[in-house]
């Protein structure tokens, strides 16, 4: 028997609460309204209506994967980050509003000073941040760089999405070695490395340890690895006055600091996130 939209979603909405799902009413509408091909505005207005069955079997199909612990933004293939449409696969991790601060700070450093500043974002994953502040500061020039060949086309994908080229390109890179020489320099480097600590991998919960790619988490021992190489290895590459601006774990802001210090860069700080996290470190090169 046809079902209507409204039945769809108060079934899939139970299914999620009865899992324990936080957000199960959001998450209830999103998948919904991507199986359906809707907006979820859409959606909510044709409730009454009846959903075709390619339609239930898709919400079907979804709302099991979401049930075996699968994050929603995989299922619809693209999530919001400051503000932007960013395509999200399992080759990138799901762009956090907690790395909305790292888009913040590097803005913050360029607006109204270097408007049409070259900037470097390393680590890129999805490119989110590379493109949001490249959607923020128009005149601004920003490349992309990460070793993953997969994660690369994914942020390849997010800057033609955003119309963003050509003024943001994709170079594939380990950021653990030196930079080579065709990069050119920078005013802003901004970071979001790997920065969990080996050991608490396991400890993660299971929508990230088992669906996000695990290259893009671990930062080791003690999750440093990268910021000890990135920081004498590229600080190269920034401009004398230009700025390094790194995302850091929960209680690694003063470790990550005091390496910065180290290498010589000046007026270091921290920046905190709504949840009053030290969550992004900075310093002048």
């Amino acid at each position: 028997m046809p079902r209507t939209y409204s039945d769809l979603y108060i079934d899939v909405r139970k299914r999620l609460r009865e899992k324990g799902v936080e957000a199960y009413q959001l998450e209830a509408r999103l998948i919904l309204a991507h199986s359906a091909g809707k907006t979820v505005d859409a959606l909510l207005r044709e409730l009454p209506l009846y959903a075709s069955d390619k339609t239930e079997e898709i919400v079907n199909e979804l709302t099991e994967r979401r049930l075996a612990d699968e994050p929603v933004a995989y299922l619809l293939g693209e999530w919001e980050f400051y503000g932007l449409p960013i395509v999200v696969t399992k080759d990138v991790l799901i762009p956090r509003p907690d790395t909305e601060v790292l888009v913040e700070t590097a803005v913050k450093a360029l607006r109204g000073r270097k408007m049409d500043a070259r900037v470097l974002d390393l680590c890129t994953g999805s490119g989110c941040v590379g493109c949001a502040i490249a959607s923020e500061l128009p005149a601004s020039r920003v490349v992309l760089a990460d070793i993953s060949t997969e994660a690369l086309a994914v942020a390849k994908q997010n800057v033609l999405k955003n119309r963003l080229n050509p003024r943001v390109t994709c170079v594939e890179t380990d950021a653990l070695l030196p930079p080579p020489p065709v990069l050119g320099s920078f005013e802003l480097l901004v970071c979001n490395p790997p920065y969990i600590p080996s050991d608490e991998i396991a400890g993660l919960d299971k929508s990230v340890k088992d669906f996000e790619p695990l290259s893009a988490l671990d930062g080791g021992a003690d999750g440093l690895d990268f910021y000890r190489a990135v920081l004498p290895k590229w600080k190269s590459v920034v401009r004398r006055g230009g700025l390094m601006a790194f995302e850091v774990g929960e209680d690694e802001a003063g470790s990550v600091m005091e390496l910065m210090k180290k290498n010589g860069l000046t007026n270091v700080g921290s920046v905190k996130d709504t949840n009053d996290v030290e969550r992004v470190v900075c310093g002048n090169v």
